[in-house]
């Protein structure tokens, strides 16, 4: 007797089970978020950018932003998406040194799977007289509430990272 009611539940826990499963795939959120990383070059005397982004999210902004159907990775590639990818860049992703906005230039981009790395530089960097470099890293921010930009910055023996948001974009690293 003992065993058939063990054998009457069974079939309500494996609904349970069944129905708790399929409701995880209904709450699925894709969670956003980008890294970049900044070092300094001694060998070119530049501060050298790459940022890792999903490309789908890139190309969500790229479309809202501009209006732009980019195709990035793909046969029917838009044939100026780095310059479209350049424009939303150096325009999200900002840097200050000793107070003063300096530009970025776009060098390319490649693709990894579903990620696009984009390569970033400000050349002509006299390290010895800077005192610190601050970052704005807005990259999608203007799309997403929930991203996340995750930024390390490496100046010499210097190291810091920072975790940007919608409510917290700067970050500083003294010299």
């Amino acid at each position: 007797m003992y065993i058939i009611g063990r054998l009457k539940f069974i079939p309500y826990a494996l609904l349970t089970m069944f129905i708790l499963g399929a409701s995880s795939f209904t709450y699925y959120h894709k969670f956003y978020v980008s890294v970049s990383q900044v070092e300094y070059s001694e060998k070119d005397k530049a501060i050298q950018v790459t940022s890792r982004l999903f490309i789908d999210d890139l190309e969500k902004a790229l479309l809202e932003r501009y209006e732009l159907e980019t195709y990035l990775a793909t046969e029917k590639e838009d044939m100026n998406s780095d310059t479209w990818i350049e424009k939303y860049l150096t325009n999200r992703l900002k840097f200050s040194i000793d107070g003063v906005y300096t530009k970025a230039n776009f060098i390319g981009k490649k693709y990894e799977n579903d990620m696009i790395v984009c390569f970033l530089e400000i050349e002509d960097i006299d390290l010895e007289r800077i005192s610190n470099i601050e970052v704005t890293n807005l990259i999608l921010l203007d799309v997403f509430q929930e991203q996340q930009n995750i930024t390390h910055l490496r100046i010499e023996d210097i190291k810091k990272s920072f975790v940007f948001n919608s409510d917290n974009n700067k970050g500083m690293l003294n010299l």
